[in-house]
Formats: C-alpha cells, structure tokens, sequence
C-alpha cells in the first residue's frame, strides 16, 4: 500500500527558517547562510518521510516565503514596480514583491482560502509578458534526488493560480483573468519539460479552486488547461489535489475526466460527502490519493474509523490504485510533538503533530496491505478512550450555559446612532477622531522581562514595575501626538489569542507548536480541548492602570470569540459554535467587568471573522449567524454610553457587508491599504453603515512611512464615500512588529492629517 504527505511545515521545529530570514533581512547574514538553512530543513523533512516509509514525498513545498509568490516568480509576472529586467529572479526581487522595499509598497496579502495562512496575491492584468523566470521547482526536483529521494514536484495549478490572482492596479476589475490561461501554459509546459528530463515520474498540481462553487466558464478552463497540457505530461503520473472542503458534484465530474491525469486527490476529513461521490463513481485505472489524516487540525488520528473508510474505498478503486494520504498540505499544522517536553501526558497523548501525522499515514497504509502494527493501533484507541472519558474535557454548567443562548437573539437594547449620540456627550471627540489599533511595538527589553518572568527570573513585583513603566511611556507617546483614544499598548501580551487562552480553561499550550502566518511569522495556536470559561478577571488590572494615567478615553483591549476560535486549534468533538459561546459567555464577564472599572471604550476584536466562513455558499449562513451572535452576547449587557469597537483584518469584506452591519458594533475599523482601498467600492455601491468606522489610512505591515498628504490623501478617498460624523482615523493594524523609530513619525503624520483635514472641513462650512 502506498502513501503520500500533501506538503509539509517548512519553518522547521524549532522555526530555523524564521530566524534565518530575519537574520538575513536584517542584514546580518548573507544569502549562502539562509540557504543552507533551507537545504539543512529540506533535507530534513526529506529523511523524515523516507525513514517514516512514505512512497509519494512532495518537493517544491517549500518556500521562502510562499508558494503562490514562488509561481509569481516561475511565471515571471513581477509586477512593474519592482524594477526586475529578466533573468532569473533572486531574493532582492522576491522578498521586495513579498515586503516592499525603501520606494515601493509590497504586493497584497490575503488568506488562503479559510485558514490562517496568507499568501501573496499576483497582480496580472493583459500585459504582463510571461516568462519561465524561476527554475526552483527543478532545482528541488534535482536536490533530493542527489540525497536518494525520488519526490513528487509539486505545483500550483495553473487554474487555481489565475482564479486567485487580481486585475492590477489600472487593470479594469472586469478583466478576465482566466483569458491569461493560454498565456501561462506554455511556462507549465517548460517546467513539465524540464522536471521530466531530471527524471521525475510524478508531478502534483495543487488546484484547490475545485472545491469553490464555480461558474461553468471556470469549470471549462480546467478541462481546456489539461486538454493543453496532455501531450506535454505524457509519460507522468500526474496527480490532481483538492482540499479543504467536499467538492461539488459538478466539479468532480470535471475533475475525473480531465485528460492526462491518473490520480486525484480529495480531502476526506471536511470533504465527507465526497466519498459518497467515490463510491458512486470513480474512473477504471485512476489513482485515488484519500485524504484521511487531517492536515488542519492535531488531534490524534481515529485509527480504526480511517481504516473502514479505506477498505469501504478500496472495494471501490481497487487495492493496488488507492494511496493514503493527508487531507491537504500539513504546512497549517505544527511541527512536531517531541519538542513538548512540558505538555501534559494525557493530552498530549490525544495530538498528533505534522511528524506524527507522517506516522498515521504510514500506519494506515500498512494495515490496509496486511502488516498492522498493533501496538501503534492500541495506543491509539486507548488515547480516544481516555480523551472521550476525561472530566477535564465536560464541565456540565459551561454546557447549559451555552446550550440557552442557541434561541435567543442577543443585541442592545438601543439603536446604533442613538448609542453613538450618548457616547459623544461622555466622551467629546473631534470630527476625525484618531486612534491605535492596540498594540504598541515589542521591543527586545519587553519580550525579555516577560519571558524572565515566565521563568520565574524575575518577581511579580518587578515585572508589574516594568510593565507599568512601558505602558505610561506609551500613554505619553500617544498624548504627545495628540491622539484622541489611546491604548495601554499591549506590553504584557504575548499574542492576542494566546494571552487569553492562557487564562481560560478548557485551553492548553505547547512550547513549539507554531504554525507559519506569513512570511516569518509564525503563531503558536492554543488547543481547546475542552469546555471553556474564564475563572477570574484577564485585563482588568492593566486597562485600569492606563485609564489612571490619562485624562482621555482608554480603550479596553479584547480579543473576539469567534477569532479566539478561528486562530485555535479548536476540539473536533463538538460543532465549532457550541465551543464559539462558551468563549463568547467568557467574554461577556470580561467586558462587564472592564465596564464596572471605568472603561468607557472597549474593543473586541473579530480579525478573524471572515476566514472562517465556509467555502461553499450554501454553508456560510449558518456561519455567519452563530459568529455574529457571538460577538453580539459578548456586549449586550453594556449601557449606551459604553462603546464597543472592534477591528477586523486582512479580508475581502464586501460579501459579507451585512453579517458585519449586523454585529452592531458602535465602531469599527478595518485593514483597509494594502487592498488598494476594495473595502470603499462596497459603500460606493449604496451600503449604508451608520456605525462609526476606520478604515486604515496605513500599512503598518510594512516598514515604509507615510507621508502626511499621503494619509491626507486616503482619508479624503474615504471622505468620498463616507459621512464625516462616522469617520475614525487609524492604522490598518496593530504596531507590534514594528519599530518605534518607524511607529513615531508614521503616527505624527496621521494626527497632522487628521488635524488637517479637520480645518479644512471646518472652513468649508
């Protein structure tokens, strides 16, 4: 029986591959040291498999940054701005695409479908010249052979990458992407050519586009593409993946008759109904890649359930045509369990990591030819055992507690504009109000004395000292500026799920369980592993402390159920919206008790909201209902005079306009600049928000500082298309990555714009 791992984590345990970039971004390394890091990791991960036992091992999954910016830069579709002039495209060129450099911003970012990975987004339009400018998936190829492996290469697929490109800037927004098809084949066709010739005998292309409700002309391109492809992939095996979702009948029947293609991939762990699609029909002769370990989650694997699947399967496609496999790439995973040396034993014993998931394929596979291990098999259904029958899992009052909220609507009692009226009178702020989104940046001395203090190293007295010290230099900075509504900065904050996770229960935390964002960075989701609430009061102590600083408005700083949820390794044994209100009645203490201490401004934020909404149409009502009620019971017991904002993130909100108009959130401010201002058009075209809203006048993802007519100039962008009197001014996000010598004048520059404009406004009346 053979098996096969979808792609793998490539930062590396102990995240090698983060500190090697930064090091080199830094200048501080040079570009052999970074890449012998890389080949250490890849050879690695190569081994891993090998000794694991696995048949089909991925190359090409790695990445420097991302895998569509790598297909960006194999198609050479730099954008112009990057100044590239042919040739084979090096790291200046590729990290500036990725970050932006001194003069040009970066390209945009935005989720990979519903998980928290982002990939950088390419910019194509009817110009663009294509060219093969990138042989890295070859050199890969090449590189394991050289160690002994013989690896499947794999690829985005040139569908998928074109549906999830945009027009660039100038480009009408009506411009067909997929009119590029026959343009970008030919490169595929070099690729093909090229990894054919190293001897590969497999190739995988990645199209997850397939499980999307898809109209019938982007349904065609894939048969047109493969159709052009065939004669080129004659005499490989070439595999088809699809993951994260069941893929629509349509589709499906699409998928199975492409040409050229032997083998099809399918994520059996979210996609349950496609096995009904198998089982009713699969093509004589083709490979079927199951999905069964799940690539999104680190619960151990249901041994015993996963086989019967198989064996149901195998009666279908036949023993010598069915590979074991994950259920999409384990890059959304983390990497390895023997790194927790402090984890619980019993729960740890209920995960299992990317490297542990390598097992379970194996295992798998094993068993379905005959040679069980039985040893492995029993550990496992005494982990299920004792996760199932563990009173650490089930608090009973929890359960009630969230059960009565299901039927009941949960919202203040007070419409929004009057609410906004009684705020004003409590809190008097200008036209254009200004403020942070929370955090303030994290400097080497600050990491340093929490982590002394995890340690025990340092006494609570002292580090209270020092963070009472950092959040008073922070709340002078932002009264220097003259910002409306400030923030305590977020000094004792790790992470904004972390930290709260950390005071929940029904959470626990690994020491290296992190998961790559972006780029270098990485988060270390926590685990619920069971019922949620809060034992005491989490932020009370330091947003009282600010509040006692400062004369102005002093926002309380809370992170959102449903992106506590969204950005956790959450249970899979209960609906996810069942654990959503626990967490949700955890935050309602926690904004009633902020309340009672004097907090007028509390924000809750939903980064999150919109990655979590299903891939499919006929799945995201019931989503957006149960998450926005969420958000919804966490403030309803505020009085007027209280404003709740909230903050969302990097998204593509304009489908989901009325789901947030529905969370009736006093304020609310959203990732606005590096989507080239997408998030306007939606009000442009008639939605009316009667809510207070920021939408951010910079990109603080980036190390450039923007200049004061520059932020001027996108509020007036915004002044355009909304009403004065709700108009916040903010940047796009929190400052925790930056630094204060880039944080200082960007925030200058937009309290002058703010100011500004005000007179201007003023005068024209």
């Amino acid at each position: 029986m053979a098996s096969h791992i979808v792609g793998y984590p490539r930062m590396g345990p102990k995240r090698e591959l983060k500190f090697a970039l930064e090091s080199f971004w830094d200048g501080k390394s040079s570009a052999e040291d970074l890449q012998k890091v890389a080949a250490d990791l890849r050879e690695s991960i190569w081994k891993q498999m090998t000794d694991a036992g696995i048949k089909y091992i991925p190359s090409n999954t790695f990445s420097y940054y991302d895998q569509m910016l790598d297909t960006t830069a194999m198609l050479g579709a730099v954008p112009p701005r990057y100044g590239w002039n042919g040739g084979e495209i090096g790291f200046d060129v590729y990290f500036s695409m990725a970050r932006g450099n001194a003069s040009v911003p970066a390209m945009e970012m935005t989720k990979w479908f519903d998980t928290n990975y982002h990939f950088i987004v390419p910019e194509l339009g009817p110009d663009v010249n294509f060219s093969y400018a990138s042989h890295k998936a070859v050199t890969e190829y090449k590189e394991a052979k050289a160690l002994g492996v013989d690896t499947i290469p794999v690829l985005i697929g040139p569908v998928s990458y074109l549906l999830l490109s945009k027009p660039a800037k100038g480009v009408e927004k009506t411009f067909s992407l997929l009119s590029l098809l026959g343009k970008i084949l030919p490169i595929y066709k070099e690729v093909i050519s090229e990894l054919k010739e190293a001897g590969a005998s497999w190739i995988q292309f990645d199209e997850p586009t397939l499980v999307m409700d898809l109209e019938s002309h982007k349904l065609e391109a894939f048969t047109e593409a493969y159709s052009e492809l065939e004669s080129t992939v004659s005499g490989l095996n070439v595999l088809i993946e699809t993951y994260f979702a069941d893929i629509p009948a349509k589709q499906y029947k699409t998928l199975t008759s492409l040409k050229g293609v032997t083998a099809l991939g399918f994520d059996l762990v979210r996609g349950t109904k496609t096995l009904d699609l198998i089982k009713g029909e699969f093509p004589k002769g083709k490979y079927l890649f199951a999905g069964v370990v799940d690539g999104r989650n680190i619960w151990a694997n249901d041994l015993a359930a996963s086989l019967s699947t198989l064996e149901a399967l195998e009666g279908v496609v036949g023993k010598d045509k069915l590979v074991v496999s994950t259920s999409c790439s384990l890059l959304h995973t983390a990497v390895d369990l023997v790194n927790e040396t402090k984890l619980d034993k019993e729960i740890k014993s209920w995960l299992a990591f990317a490297a542990q998931k390598v097992l379970e394929v194996n295992a798998l596979a094993k068993a379905l030819a005959g040679e069980k291990d039985e040893e492995f098999f029993s550990a496992n259904v005494a982990a299920h055992t004792s996760r199932k029958s563990s009173p650490r899992v089930n608090n009973e009052a929890v359960q009630k507690a969230a059960a009565a909220l299901k039927g009941s609507d949960h919202r203040r009692v007070t419409n929004v504009s009057a609410r906004l009226d009684a705020q004003q009178k409590k809190l008097n702020l200008p036209i254009l109000p200004t403020t942070t989104i929370g955090s303030f940046p994290q400097t080497m001395e600050l990491r340093k004395v929490r982590r002394e203090y995890k340690a025990k190293k340092v006494s609570e007295v002292d580090y209270v000292e020092a963070i009472k010290k950092e959040i008073s230099k922070v709340v002078k900075l932002q009264e220097e500026f003259d910002i409306d509504v400030l923030v305590h900065g977020e000094p004792e904050r790790n992470d904004m799920v972390e930290y709260f996770g950390e005071q929940l229960s029904g959470f626990v935390f690994s020491a290296n369980g992190w998961v790559q964002s972006y780029g270098s960075r990485c988060v270390k989701p926590p685990i619920i592993y069971g019922d949620v609430s809060r034992p005491k009061s989490m932020t009370v102590f330091w947003s009282a402390l600010a509040q006692s600083m400062t004369s102005r408005p002093m926002k309380g700083m809370l992170t959102g159920p449903v992106t506590i949820l969204n950005w956790s390794f959450v249970r899979n044994d209960q609906p996810r919206f069942e654990t959503c209100y626990q967490i949700a009645l955890a935050i309602k203490d926690e904004v009633e008790d902020l309340e009672k201490n004097g907090i007028t401004v509390i924000q809750i934020d939903e980064a999150a909201l919109r990655e979590g909404l299903p891939l499919r149409k006929s799945e995201q009502a019931f989503y957006l209902d149960w998450a926005v009620h969420s958000f919804r019971i966490t403030n309803c017991g505020v009085q007027d005079t209280t404003q709740i904002h909230t903050h969302m993130c990097y998204s593509n909100f304009n489908d989901i306009i009325h789901s947030i108009i529905d969370m009736d959130a006093d304020v609310i401010t959203i990732e606005n600049s590096r989507s080239d201002e997408k998030l306007l058009s939606v009000f442009r075209e008639g939605v009316k928000y009667g809510a207070g809203i920021g939408p951010g006048v910079y990109d603080i993802h980036s190390p450039r500082i923007p200049s004061t007519d520059e932020i001027a100039d996108r509020i007036n962008k915004m002044l355009a298309v909304l009403e004065t009197n709700i108009l916040w001014v903010n940047p796009d996000c929190g400052l925790k990555t930056r630094k204060y010598t880039e944080v200082k004048p960007a925030l200058s520059n937009m309290v002058a714009a703010a100011k500004l404009l005000r007179t201007q406004l003023a005068s024209a009346k």
